[in-house]
């Protein structure tokens, strides 16, 4: 099947195409970026010369539509959200990176993001979460991939939200994610010189856009308000993202947690519930499609600790982009995604 990447220059896209060039189903027919739009591949990502022989091109959602049955869009929010709208009305399927259509309230859209250029298309996207929605996934023509901070922070608190083992307000989400998850930006803050041997919060408390993005899909879960507080942290590295949720219990005990933990996920491919005593590292997942979980019990605090990491460009974004494609293909899930973390 023939597919397009729809700005391919940024780290998402890259991973995008690191992923599908070993994908036995998907074959990348064009890539776009309007900055290096008519350059070789291999010459803006020495990387991949001689592994994808394909010039980058403006993006032309007619055209591409013409060539490409799927098309994976990883622009900035609202310029996706127009290359969405032209492929989607061309009758191409999209899986996409940004923002414009994880949330599903066009107000809280707008008091995080400005106007929408396409509204009309909010109710036709499935959250790309596929531990959470895989049978819509299989069924939808638009998925949004999740960000990387609600992905971390969802996937262990799903199973205990759902089985209401947990309080819903007071929910406590320190994060940390490798730089890479800011994208190619250049300024400052993400200098080596300013990076190397410092870690810093950002936009903490409900000041990031992740934010309302974990309330929506929590406050689903519970089957009402789940208020959160959330504090990123900036890490000295490239990939990688370590989350630890504080949550209170609701009078059940550690034990029952760590089994709705199992029940949840014993049978899925990509999220793997650590032994009780054992704790998520970023080594474990670097490079992969895993998410790392485990519960901590502080009792003497009344409190559990759930633990989880990924890969901000796998899980986080690419990998879990390219899984809800297979679903919407209807490839196996796994299909070009299961890969060794990359040691040491």
């Amino acid at each position: 099947m023939k597919v397009a990447v729809v700005g391919a220059s940024g780290y998402t896209g890259l991973e995008l195409l690191r992923i599908l060039l070993r994908h036995p189903e998907f074959e990348i027919a064009a890539v776009t970026s309007e900055q290096r739009s008519g350059r070789d591949v291999g010459d803006v990502f020495p990387a991949l010369r001689e592994r994808l022989d394909l010039r980058f091109e403006a993006v032309d959602p007619v055209s591409l539509a013409g060539r490409v049955e799927l098309a994976f869009t990883a622009l900035p929010h609202a310029a996706s959200a127009r290359a969405v709208a032209g492929l989607r009305g061309a009758g191409c399927r999209v899986v996409d990176l940004s923002a414009d259509f994880r949330i599903h309230s066009l107000a809280t859209y707008q008091q995080w993001y400005g106007e929408h250029p396409v509204p009309a298309r909010l109710a036709e996207a499935v959250y790309g979460l596929p531990e959470l929605h895989r049978e819509a996934l299989r069924k939808t023509k638009l998925a949004a991939a999740p960000g990387c901070y609600p992905t971390s922070a969802l996937l262990p608190l799903a199973p205990l939200l759902r089985a209401g083992l947990v309080e819903t307000h007071g929910i406590h989400i320190d994060a940390k994610s490798g730089v890479s998850g800011a994208g190619r930006t250049l300024a400052d803050q993400y200098l080596f010189a300013e990076l190397d041997g410092n870690c810093h919060a950002y936009k903490p408390g409900f000041a990031h856009r992740h934010a309302p993005e974990i309330e929506q899909e929590a406050s689903e879960l519970a089957g009402g308000e789940v208020r959160v507080t959330f504090v990123p942290h900036l890490l000295p590295t490239a990939r990688g993202l370590a989350t630890s949720v504080y949550v209170r219990p609701r009078g059940g005990d550690a034990e029952r947690a760590r089994l709705a933990l199992h029940d949840a996920y014993d049978g899925e491919p990509f999220v793997r519930v650590l032994p009780e005593g054992e704790t998520p590292t970023l080594q474990a997942v670097r490079g992969t499609n895993f998410c790392d979980v485990a519960l901590v019990s502080d009792a003497r605090n009344d409190t559990w600790i759930l633990l989880s990491t990924l890969d901000n460009l796998g899980k986080g974004a690419s990998g879990q982009a390219v899984q809800c494609a297979n679903l919407m293909c209807g490839f196996p899930e796994t299909t070009g995604l299961l890969d060794t973390a990359l040691l040491p």
